[in-house]
């Protein structure tokens, strides 16, 4: 299949371009993508899979497909005439220190720190009172491979601070390795942990640290299922093959994810287990009593419930049981079933994300995805409201018991991430980093509009741009959302979106109901068979979008990724129409499958399964985008991106996908996949190649909305 791109020239003049644009076409050839006669049968119904041989991962003939791929896709970019100054221009705008809220471990104050393009943050530290100008690089994960694609996953001191256990990732990979180091001397000390997944560390004193994996998969580790999580404790002193199984041994403990975390305190360690990634068990056991036994605080995965804090033998339970938007709730240990529980903080209509530090708990409300804080003893005495340094998101407020002072970071759209100082006693803040970035926050205005989905549910949405930008329908623009999982998209600033709006772009984002913005209603609104809520509504928000004239169908973009993936790759197929750019990236995309790859079984909450029900089947394909590419529809120019490590959503999702697209494909738009090598989900890939990648992606997306130059110099040189 061969066509050619010539951008439109009638676009160019709308931008007002002195000079008559380039009719120099680039010309595509899409590898052959064989098929393969593949029938699954559901409640009756056939469905034909005949890219199925692309989920081998392991196969050379994947293999080779992915190579041949890349060729057309890179071979496309390259040719794309202000690709490089996009990169450059990201370049120069990452060139900034950023340093992270400094926190104490033992007898030294740590902090993460990035010189500006350091491909990983670096951990310093110095002694605690003495000059921080004296701090030095205590670890630095740049040095574990020299293209920066080994990266520092959890870290976790010791009760006394004289040991760091600490995973890596490799490639990108959720499977992880643990080591341990001598905090003293930065020696490696005992076993390298190997075949950890979706696991946190947490140490029970100086002894040794609870984890959690599954049992290494038969087949591919990329791809293979993995249902069946393990708590572990790893005892100082002793090899792997020694660590013993503390939860998940046996049929009735068995869940799809367990954490284990033990109290600052030491004295208890708590249980949240899983099937999917809504709602859990819980459990506690007091590590001060030899050989104690479990105590169920939670016998139902019917809530999301979690220990925040405790103080001797009462616990402070945060828990959405009967309260969707959450509270806190106060219980002894020894009695901790529901029905003793006591509220503590009660459920408002704004959702509750609360922390700890200093004696204090502090609820961190999210209105209308907006943060607003109240500190509160441990008694329930409301402290005072936290005056933040302006509507954004801010998080943080923790530290230990015994601090007096902690720190919080606070940004949005527009501000780049800076960290405060917060005496918790008088409530004073202070700025205590600020980033010295290439880009003033007072030539930009982010502003938030409600519109009206489909059923006629309102729904918010914060749109940035730069001051002044003329609203005449032709600004480049990207819709970008998620829409799942009781995820929140709040204001935060991205150095990428920066060069996105310095060249006159729009970046908008909806609440998608499927998120978390407004508690667990919302989110129960977008999922299984109401999943096309999120669908419609973010709809309804690029319909807005060109209504009011910020944009058109011409210059929209819409973005995401996973479930976000997910969200683009059903819009663009039911609706094509309603933009020029679809951008799905590490998309969840083969909504018949998706539950049979690695942990993908977790998420039948929000899914549901094909499985489950002759309805569920018929409502998943009905949406799902792999079946629903059409022959004969002109679909957007799109960009899919995924990883070549990326065992969470596997790769084959985007394989499959691209491959109905391109053999479907009318018209002119070209249909690419952008597949990264040693990369993963997203989760520690190297600055180097997000660099790349956002080049990639901002210069195909303006390049198919018909610039031939970036649309901040043609502005200039209309103004010159």
């Amino acid at each position: 299949m061969k066509f050619s791109i010539v951008p439109a020239i009638l676009t160019l003049a709308f931008i007002g371009c002195k000079e008559e644009p380039k009719k120099e076409a680039i010309s595509v050839t899409y590898p052959q993508t064989k098929k393969i006669d593949t029938v699954d049968t559901y409640f009756g119904v056939e469905v034909k899979d005949p890219y199925r041989w692309l989920e081998d991962d392991r196969s050379e003939e994947t293999a080779e497909w992915v190579k041949a791929e890349n060729e057309v896709t890179f071979g496309y970019l390259e040719k794309i005439p202000f690709r490089e100054e996009l990169k450059q221009r990201l370049s120069n705008l990452w060139n900034y220190e950023k340093v992270g809220a400094p926190f104490k471990e033992g007898d030294y104050t740590y902090y993460y720190k990035n010189d500006g393009l350091q491909n990983q943050y670096v951990i310093y530290r110095y002694k605690t009172g003495e000059d921080p100008n004296t701090a030095e690089v205590f670890l630095d994960p740049n040095t574990f491979k020299e293209d920066g694609t080994i990266s520092l996953g959890e870290t976790s001191f010791s009760k006394d601070g004289s040991k760091l256990a600490y995973s890596i990732s490799e490639g990108g990979s959720d499977w992880r390795k643990v080591l341990v180091m001598n905090t003293e001397n930065r020696e490696l000390i005992g076993d390298t942990l190997k075949d950890i997944k979706f696991s946190g560390l947490s140490w029970k004193a100086e002894e040794g640290f609870y984890y959690s994996s599954y049992d290494k998969p038969k087949g591919s580790q990329l791809s293979a299922k993995t249902d069946q999580h393990k708590v572990y404790y790893h005892k100082m002193g002793t090899p792997q093959s020694d660590d013993q199984v503390i939860f998940g041994a046996t049929p009735e403990q068995k869940h799809r994810y367990i954490g284990a975390s033990v109290t600052e305190d030491n004295n208890y360690l708590i249980i949240r287990a899983s099937t999917s990634t809504t709602g859990n068990k819980l459990y506690i056991k007091d590590l001060t009593k030899p050989n104690s036994k479990f105590v169920t605080i939670l016998d139902d995965t019917d809530s999301d419930t979690f220990i925040l804090e405790n103080v001797g033998s009462k616990l402070y339970v945060v828990t959405n049981r009967n309260a969707p938007n959450r509270k806190i709730v106060t219980v002894d240990a020894a009695n901790p079933t529901p029905d003793n529980w006591k509220d503590f903080i009660p459920e408002t209509e704004n959702v509750l994300s609360p922390s700890t530090g200093g004696g204090n708990i502090f609820a961190n409300y999210m209105v209308d995805a907006v943060s607003k804080v109240m500190q509160y003893d441990y008694d329930g005495k409301l402290i005072r409201e936290i005056k933040l340094p302006g509507v954004g998101s801010a998080g943080g407020f923790g530290t230990k018991k015994e601090e007096k002072e902690l720190y919080y970071s606070f940004t949005n759209y527009v501000t780049p991430g800076s960290i405060y100082k917060y005496d918790i006693a008088s409530g004073n803040s202070e700025l205590f980093i600020k980033p010295e970035i290439d880009f003033n926050p007072e030539n930009y205005e982010s502003h938030q509009v409600f519109f009206t989905s489909k059923d006629g549910t309102k729904v918010p949405m914060i749109i940035t741009h730069k001051k002044g930008l003329k609203m005449d329908g032709k600004n480049p623009t990207i819709l970008y959302g998620y829409g799942g999982f009781n995820i929140s998209l709040t204001p935060s600033f991205s150095i990428a979106n920066a060069v996105w709006m310095e060249q006159g772009g729009i970046y908008a984002v909806p609440n998608l109901r499927g998120g978390g913005e407004y508690g667990e209603k919302w989110h129960n609104a977008g999922t299984q068979m109401k999943k096309q809520n999120v669908f419609d509504d973010f709809i309804a928000a690029a319909e807005y979008l060109i209504k009011n004239n910020y944009t058109s169908s011409d210059f929209l973009a819409i973005r995401g990724g996973s479930n976000g993936g997910l969200l683009v790759g059903a819009t663009m197929t039911q609706r094509p129409d309603l933009m020029k750019v679809a951008l799905p990236a590490v998309g969840v995309l083969d909504m018949l499958r998706y539950h049979t790859f690695t942990a993908g079984a977790g998420w039948a909450y929000d899914y549901g399964t094909a499985e489950d029900s002759k309805e569920m089947f018929e409502y998943l394909k009905g949406y799902s985008p792999l079946h629903n590419v059409k022959e004969g529809v002109a679909y957007p120019a799109t960009l899919i991106t995924t990883g070549d490590h990326d065992d969470r959503v596997v790769p084959a999702h985007s394989f499959k996908f691209a491959a109905e697209l391109q053999a479907k494909q009318t018209g002119n738009n070209p249909i690419l996949i952008r597949i990264e090598t040693d990369a993963g989900h997203g989760a520690g890939t190297p600055v180097s190649k997000t660099i790349e990648q956002y080049a990639d992606i901002f210069g195909f997306t303006l390049f198919n909305m018909g610039y031939e130059d970036l649309p901040e110099k043609i502005n200039k040189d209309i103004k010159q």
